[in-house]
Protein backbone atom coordinates (compact mmCIF):
# COMPACT_ATOMS: atom_id res chain seq x y z
CA UNK A 1 0.00 0.00 0.00
CA UNK A 2 1.32 3.22 -1.01
CA UNK A 3 1.08 6.00 1.26
CA UNK A 4 0.45 9.90 0.36
CA UNK A 5 3.59 11.87 0.88
CA UNK A 6 5.89 8.84 1.64
CA UNK A 7 8.72 7.64 -0.44
CA UNK A 8 9.07 4.20 -1.45
CA UNK A 9 12.51 4.05 1.21
CA UNK A 10 10.52 5.28 4.31
CA UNK A 11 8.18 3.37 4.18
CA UNK A 12 10.47 0.41 3.67
CA UNK A 13 12.25 2.35 7.09
CA UNK A 14 9.18 1.95 8.57
CA UNK A 15 7.97 -2.02 7.96
CA UNK A 16 11.39 -3.41 8.24
CA UNK A 17 11.61 -3.06 11.92
CA UNK A 18 8.12 -5.39 11.53
CA UNK A 19 9.70 -7.84 9.46
CA UNK A 20 13.07 -8.29 11.10
CA UNK A 21 12.33 -8.37 15.00
CA UNK A 22 8.19 -8.99 14.70
CA UNK A 23 7.70 -5.06 15.71
CA UNK A 24 4.80 -3.73 14.18
CA UNK A 25 5.01 -0.47 12.13
CA UNK A 26 3.77 2.85 13.19
CA UNK A 27 1.72 3.96 9.90
CA UNK A 28 -0.40 7.25 9.12
CA UNK A 29 -4.02 6.61 10.08
CA UNK A 30 -6.17 8.30 7.80
CA UNK A 31 -8.74 8.35 10.45
CA UNK A 32 -7.17 9.74 12.97
CA UNK A 33 -9.51 12.23 13.87
CA UNK A 34 -12.41 9.59 13.54
CA UNK A 35 -15.12 9.79 16.03
CA UNK A 36 -18.78 7.15 16.83
CA UNK A 37 -21.88 7.68 15.74
CA UNK A 38 -23.66 6.44 18.84
CA UNK A 39 -27.88 6.37 19.26
CA UNK A 40 -30.73 4.10 19.85
CA UNK A 41 -33.18 2.01 18.09
CA UNK A 42 -36.84 1.93 20.07
CA UNK A 43 -38.22 -1.55 19.15
CA UNK A 44 -42.50 -2.19 18.82
CA UNK A 45 -41.59 -5.78 19.34
CA UNK A 46 -38.89 -7.93 20.83
CA UNK A 47 -39.15 -10.19 17.45
CA UNK A 48 -38.24 -6.95 15.52
CA UNK A 49 -34.15 -7.06 17.21
CA UNK A 50 -31.99 -7.62 14.52
CA UNK A 51 -33.86 -6.73 11.65
CA UNK A 52 -32.68 -3.22 11.59
CA UNK A 53 -29.56 -1.89 9.72
CA UNK A 54 -28.27 2.28 10.78
CA UNK A 55 -26.10 3.23 8.43
CA UNK A 56 -25.05 6.67 6.86
CA UNK A 57 -25.82 7.15 3.07
CA UNK A 58 -23.10 8.47 1.26
CA UNK A 59 -19.66 9.20 2.21
CA UNK A 60 -16.28 10.10 0.51
CA UNK A 61 -13.58 8.22 0.48
CA UNK A 62 -12.44 4.74 -1.49
CA UNK A 63 -13.37 1.97 0.66
CA UNK A 64 -11.79 -1.34 0.52
CA UNK A 65 -14.57 -4.72 1.36
CA UNK A 66 -13.09 -6.73 4.05
CA UNK A 67 -10.62 -9.59 3.33
CA UNK A 68 -12.60 -11.81 5.75
CA UNK A 69 -15.78 -12.95 4.32
CA UNK A 70 -19.06 -12.33 6.04
CA UNK A 71 -21.45 -15.43 6.53
CA UNK A 72 -25.29 -16.02 6.23
CA UNK A 73 -26.38 -19.03 7.62
CA UNK A 74 -29.09 -21.37 7.05
CA UNK A 75 -30.03 -22.67 10.38
CA UNK A 76 -33.51 -24.30 11.54
CA UNK A 77 -34.93 -23.04 7.88
CA UNK A 78 -33.77 -19.42 9.04
CA UNK A 79 -31.82 -17.28 7.64
CA UNK A 80 -29.53 -15.69 10.11
CA UNK A 81 -29.18 -13.15 10.46
CA UNK A 82 -31.96 -11.50 9.35
CA UNK A 83 -30.43 -8.98 7.61
CA UNK A 84 -26.66 -8.59 6.72
CA UNK A 85 -25.42 -4.96 5.82
CA UNK A 86 -22.10 -5.20 3.60
CA UNK A 87 -19.91 -2.58 2.10
CA UNK A 88 -20.23 -2.97 -1.61
CA UNK A 89 -17.34 -5.51 -3.52
CA UNK A 90 -17.75 -7.79 -0.63
CA UNK A 91 -17.95 -11.86 -0.73
CA UNK A 92 -20.87 -13.42 1.41
CA UNK A 93 -20.20 -17.04 2.48
CA UNK A 94 -23.63 -19.08 2.79
CA UNK A 95 -23.51 -21.96 4.66
CA UNK A 96 -25.65 -24.71 4.76
CA UNK A 97 -26.55 -25.52 8.77
CA UNK A 98 -29.31 -27.86 8.16
CA UNK A 99 -29.73 -31.38 8.09
CA UNK A 100 -31.77 -30.87 4.90
CA UNK A 101 -31.33 -29.58 1.26
CA UNK A 102 -31.69 -25.85 0.98
CA UNK A 103 -31.71 -23.52 -2.01
CA UNK A 104 -30.64 -19.92 -1.91
CA UNK A 105 -31.64 -17.40 -4.19
CA UNK A 106 -32.53 -14.02 -5.36
CA UNK A 107 -35.16 -12.09 -7.30
CA UNK A 108 -32.95 -8.73 -6.63
CA UNK A 109 -31.32 -6.44 -9.47
CA UNK A 110 -28.43 -5.86 -6.75
CA UNK A 111 -27.94 -9.77 -6.37
CA UNK A 112 -27.79 -10.09 -10.41
CA UNK A 113 -31.32 -12.61 -9.48
CA UNK A 114 -28.37 -15.18 -8.34
CA UNK A 115 -29.36 -18.80 -8.12
CA UNK A 116 -27.22 -20.69 -5.21
CA UNK A 117 -28.39 -24.39 -6.55
CA UNK A 118 -29.73 -26.76 -3.81
CA UNK A 119 -26.90 -27.96 -1.47
CA UNK A 120 -26.69 -30.11 1.94
CA UNK A 121 -25.11 -29.33 5.18
CA UNK A 122 -21.42 -28.58 5.64
CA UNK A 123 -21.33 -26.73 1.59
CA UNK A 124 -20.59 -23.09 1.76
CA UNK A 125 -21.48 -21.35 -1.68
CA UNK A 126 -20.22 -17.79 -2.33
CA UNK A 127 -21.67 -14.85 -4.01
CA UNK A 128 -19.19 -10.89 -4.66
CA UNK A 129 -22.04 -8.35 -4.36
CA UNK A 130 -20.83 -5.42 -6.79
CA UNK A 131 -24.27 -3.20 -6.95
CA UNK A 132 -25.55 -1.11 -4.14
CA UNK A 133 -29.64 -1.78 -2.86
CA UNK A 134 -31.29 -4.49 -1.25
CA UNK A 135 -30.60 -8.38 -1.81
CA UNK A 136 -33.98 -10.35 -0.27
CA UNK A 137 -32.93 -13.81 -0.07
CA UNK A 138 -35.63 -16.67 -0.39
CA UNK A 139 -34.96 -20.27 -0.99
CA UNK A 140 -36.70 -22.41 -3.39
CA UNK A 141 -37.42 -25.44 -1.21
CA UNK A 142 -38.88 -23.50 2.08
CA UNK A 143 -41.30 -20.52 0.94
CA UNK A 144 -41.17 -19.23 4.05
CA UNK A 145 -37.33 -18.75 4.70
CA UNK A 146 -36.19 -14.56 4.21
CA UNK A 147 -33.25 -12.78 4.79
CA UNK A 148 -31.48 -9.83 3.94
CA UNK A 149 -28.11 -8.40 2.28
CA UNK A 150 -28.05 -4.77 2.38
CA UNK A 151 -25.40 -3.56 -0.20
CA UNK A 152 -24.04 -0.26 0.92
CA UNK A 153 -21.67 2.26 -0.36
CA UNK A 154 -19.52 2.96 2.84
CA UNK A 155 -18.05 0.94 5.81
CA UNK A 156 -20.02 3.11 8.24
CA UNK A 157 -23.35 0.97 9.46
CA UNK A 158 -23.85 -1.13 12.08
CA UNK A 159 -27.03 -3.85 13.30
CA UNK A 160 -27.98 -2.51 17.11
CA UNK A 161 -28.14 -5.06 19.74
CA UNK A 162 -31.13 -6.06 21.68
CA UNK A 163 -31.52 -3.30 23.08
CA UNK A 164 -31.70 -0.88 20.24
CA UNK A 165 -27.77 0.81 21.29
CA UNK A 166 -25.42 0.54 18.20
CA UNK A 167 -22.36 2.23 17.33
CA UNK A 168 -20.99 3.50 14.36
CA UNK A 169 -17.21 4.01 14.96
CA UNK A 170 -14.53 5.50 12.63
CA UNK A 171 -16.48 8.26 10.90
CA UNK A 172 -14.67 11.31 9.89
CA UNK A 173 -16.08 14.30 10.88
CA UNK A 174 -18.41 16.12 8.40
CA UNK A 175 -22.07 16.34 7.17
CA UNK A 176 -23.85 12.93 6.54
CA UNK A 177 -27.37 11.38 5.88
CA UNK A 178 -28.15 8.79 8.30
CA UNK A 179 -30.94 6.58 7.50
CA UNK A 180 -32.70 3.07 9.01
CA UNK A 181 -33.21 -0.05 7.53
CA UNK A 182 -36.19 -1.88 8.68
CA UNK A 183 -38.20 -4.99 6.82
CA UNK A 184 -37.61 -3.10 3.69
CA UNK A 185 -38.48 0.11 4.38
CA UNK A 186 -36.19 3.42 4.83
CA UNK A 187 -36.91 5.90 7.12
CA UNK A 188 -36.70 9.60 6.32
CA UNK A 189 -32.84 10.92 5.96
CA UNK A 190 -31.42 12.13 9.31
CA UNK A 191 -29.02 14.95 9.08
CA UNK A 192 -26.32 14.93 11.46
CA UNK A 193 -23.10 16.39 12.30
CA UNK A 194 -19.41 14.24 12.94
CA UNK A 195 -17.78 16.80 14.78
CA UNK A 196 -13.78 16.31 16.40
CA UNK A 197 -13.58 15.12 19.74
CA UNK A 198 -17.60 15.30 19.73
Amino acid sequence: MLLAGKSFQSILLLVLPWLLFGVPPILPITAANAETIKGTVRYKLEEDVGKTVVYIEKASGTFMPPYKHPIMDQIELTFVPYVLPVLIGTTVDFHNSDDILNNIFTPSWAGHKFNLGTYPKGVIRSFTFDRLGEVALLCNIHPDMEGYILVLQNPYFAVPDKDGKYQIPNVPPGVYNLKRWYKRSISPVKDITVEKGK
